[in-house]
Formats: C-alpha cells, structure tokens, sequence
C-alpha cells in the first residue's frame, strides 16, 4: 500500500505525539503507600466503609466553630485506624469539600534520624483511594537546600503523612500537597518558610500523636496538660515537655504560625488507645485541634513575608553599612549587593531593629518602632546607631567587627492590647511571640520577642521592661500603662 506525503507526516506526527504523551506518563513519579494493609485497610471500599464509620460516630460530637473565622491548620494523629481513627474522623467536622485546593502536611520523622526537613520529590502520592498530586511549592521548598531536600529512604518509610492522608481525601476531594516529614529543625526557620506559601486556600495539617505508652490515667493527665500548653500557645512549655507529643516540631511550626495571625486553637476531640482498642496498662493519645483565623489573608504583614535569602541579604547590607563607617574595604560577596537590593519588597516601609552580639552577649541594638522609612534604610541606619550610638556601649571597633553578630528584626505594625488590671495582662501575653512597647507620660521601652529567650516569665519580662522605660519596675502590678503588642520576623547570619 501507498502513502501520500501528507500520510507520511501525519502518521509521523501521530506517532511523534503519542510517544510524547508515553514518555510524560513514564516520567511521573509516585509515592506508592507503603502502610495500606496494617496501620489502614488496603483495599478502596474497605477503606472507605471503615472512614464512613468512622466518621458518622464522629458526627455525634457536639462542636462549635469561633464565629466569623476560617479554618487555617489541624493537628491530627497518625496511628492505626483502629486506635486513632476515631479521633483523626473528627476532622471530618471541620473540613469541607473543595474548601482547600493545596494542603501543607508535616509529619514527624519515625523512621530515618535527620537535619532539617525531607520533602519528597514524587510527583504523585498514591493511597488505596487513588492519586494527590504534590503541589508545585513542594519543589519550590526544595531549592531551600539548607533546610529542605528529599530523602528517598524517609519518604518510602515513613508513616506519619500517609496514615494521614486519606482522610483528607475524602473529606476534602481534591486538592494538591506538600508533604513534608520534619526531623531535627529550628521550628521559626521551617515556619519562616511555610509563611512564603500559605494563603487563603491553604490548609496546614501537623501529623501527631501525643504521650507514648503510659498507664491510662497517667497518659490523661499528661495529655491534658500538653493540650493545654497548645491551646495557649505556650510554646516553650511544649519544648521543654517529655513524651508529650512525638510530632512536637509540625505543631510547634503551626502554633509558631498561630501566633503571628492570631490564629485560635480550638480542642476538637481526644482520645487515647485505652479508649478504642488498647491494653489501658500502655496507652498512647491521640487529639485532634483546629486552629481558626480571619478568613482572609490579604493583609499579610511584610513583616511575615520576606525569605530566608532576602533576610541574608538584609544583613550583608547591615555588615556593609558598618564596615564602611570603620573604614574597612567590603568583601568581594558585598560589593554585588547593589542588584540584590533593587528587590521591591526593600522599598516597603516597615519598622526594623538591628541587633548586635559579641560572644553572644548583647553589643547594641537600635531600632524603630514606626513604619517611617523603607526597610532598606532602616537597616542602614539603625545598622550606624546599633554600633556607635547606643549609649549603652562605647563604640564597636574594628577588632571586635569581624566577632560581632548581626541579628535584624522586621516588624509588624504595633496594636494597643486592651486589658482589665495586671493579671489580665499577663493572660494576654504570648510569650515567644509578642514584641511589647510599654508606655506613660513620657517614659516608654519596647523588648523584641527574642528577650523572651532570657526572660520567659510574663512577670519578670514585664518587670524588666518598666526598669528600662525609667519606671518602678512594679508600675504594670500599680498602674494602668499603655501597652502595645506586634510580631517579628528576624534573621541572624549564617
């Protein structure tokens, strides 16, 4: 048989297409489960029949949304069905389809011991209900090597996303994910970077169970507190708690978040393996808790939106700015800052402290308050004044620059906090969280959130701040101060 030209080509091009279609479908890479069959069924009606289960006795839980907010973040356990799916069902409270079209799910790691977090490099995540597809921010995490990369054996091994996962499937249909298994991380840092990503239509989902393996009333006790240390926010009281929750890191990233936008924890339901079906000797807790907040996002504060390079670049210009007070020549790596610095986001106007460190004790640190100069400038200066004009300090010199640690500070825009007498101002302090300026008559001080570091009591940090307004340093116990609350996002040198 004969072929014209025009067959020749179209059969070319047929064949041209279909192996381009082959080849993409080659190319992808899925996650197959690696836990269907053990920690949940394997099978896809199975699986579905034992949620829908599930979640019906869920449906007898009496639950009352905060009025006038949106769901932002949950915190789920990862067990067996048989253990913690009654708990984990109860998302099914919150959760509606379509509501979320991308979804940040941090498990802990169980499996492999590491620096920093894994992110799988899949292109699809497979469970017995079918595909989720990673959502392109997944990659985009990844180009932050020094903190985020894929880790092949963690990601075929690990179980505290998948047992997750489908739940979210059938309570939210579809949407893409970013998986992400924490391992051993600076929790601000991982926050920092989840922030760049987050918006209206994304859910974050901290994957965690909480004691391990206590006598039941013991595990209640100890749960209960743990619960309520994030209901608070109490940041550091979780960190410093034993065998309180094995994905400590994702719900400290969620309540470090929670804590910039005001985010509100709200207990859905708890549990432990005692009350499903477990031996009450051993028992293990499970929680399920929702964080609320605005439902829009569109006035998210500079202050919790620049990046990790953009940071670094902030401080070269802060160490360039100082060694050229002194008279020393710029090294090779800050005479390119010109281009760097065209970046936009330098242009808004924001409050900035620079913080200076010698041997990690406090050097100088200027800064201001108000948004009345672009960032930019605002690190130069106060970068000037942190070294020379602090009149805490003499003058750096130039054998100490080359010790000296550079810390900045972006800041949101400080809001008056309302309150009844002086305990209810402590109650409405977050510490680790809130910068606080103190103000009366003339006298007035402000301590960034990093102080909370050395002064984690309300009552000592709120005492040290009226010394240095020049106050009595009782005056917030006896006296009605103005009291203003913002957040930071800082950046130290690497």
């Amino acid at each position: 048989m004969k072929l014209n030209t025009k067959s020749i080509i179209f059969c070319a091009a047929l064949f041209l297409s279909s192996f381009s279609i082959a080849s993409v479908c080659l190319a992808e890479n899925v996650r197959k489960p690696a836990y269907a069959g053990s920690f949940y069924p394997s099978g896809k009606s199975e699986i579905g029949q034992t949620i829908e289960i599930l979640t019906s006795k869920a449906k007898e839980t009496r639950f009352t949304a905060p009025s006038g907010k949106s769901l932002k973040a949950l915190i789920l356990p990862h067990a067996g069905y048989i253990y913690s799916g009654l708990t984990a069902s109860h998302a099914s409270i919150v959760l509606n389809e379509n509501r979320f079209s991308k979804v940040i799910l941090m498990g802990p790691d169980h499996r492999v011991g590491f620096a920093g977090c894994a992110i799988s490099d899949s292109d699809i995540y497979e469970t017995p209900l079918g595909q989720v597809r990673l959502h392109k921010d997944a990659a985009k995490l990844r180009l932050q090597k020094e903190i985020f990369r894929s880790i092949p054996v963690s990601d075929k091994n690990e179980h505290s996303l998948e047992v997750v996962l489908p739940f979210l499937q059938i309570y939210l249909k579809k949407f893409d994910l970013v998986p992400i298994v924490v391992g051993s991380v600076d929790y601000n840092k991982i926050a920092g970077a989840i922030d760049m990503i987050i918006d209206d239509k994304t859910l974050l989902v901290a994957s965690s169970d909480l004691s391990h393996f206590l006598q039941y009333d013991e595990a209640v006790s100890r749960d209960k507190e743990t619960i309520n240390a994030i209901l608070n926010l109490e940041k550091e009281k979780l960190i410093k708690r034993d065998n309180s929750a094995c994905g400590k890191m994702p719900i400290l990233i969620v309540m470090s978040l929670a804590g910039k936008y005001g985010w509100k924890p709200v207990l859905i339901h708890y549990s432990n393996s005692g009350d499903t079906a477990g031996d009450l000797s051993r028992v293990v807790g499970y929680a399920s808790i929702a964080f609320y907040g605005e439902p829009s996002m569109e006035n998210k504060n500079i202050s919790n939106s620049l990046n990790e390079k953009q940071g670094q670049i902030l401080l070269k210009l802060a160490r360039k700015t100082i060694s050229e007070e002194l008279g020393i020549k710029p090294k090779p790596d800050q005479e390119s800052l010109a281009s760097d610095l065209e970046d936009k986001s330098f242009k808004i106007r924001n409050g900035t402290f620079v913080t200076l460190k010698l041997h990690h004790q406090l050097r100088g640190c200027i800064g201001n308050l108000d948004a009345s100069a672009p960032i930019m400038e605002g690190v130069k200066r106060n970068a000037i004044n942190a070294a020379f004009n602090d009149f805490r300090f003499s003058p750096l010199t130039i054998k100490e620059f080359d010790k000296v640690e550079i810390e900045i500070s972006i800041l949101s825009e400080p809001k008056p906090l309302e309150y009844k007498d002086s305990n209810d101002l402590i109650k409405k302090l977050r510490p680790g969280v809130d910068g606080v300026i103190i103000r009366k008559g003339r006298a007035s001080a402000t301590f960034l959130p990093q102080v909370w570091e050395q002064l984690k009591r309300p009552e000592d940090f709120l005492s040290h701040l009226c010394t240095k307004a020049g106050l009595p340093s009782d005056s917030w116990k006896n006296s009605k101060l103005e009291v203003l609350t913002y957040n930071v996002q800082y950046f130290e040198e690497k």
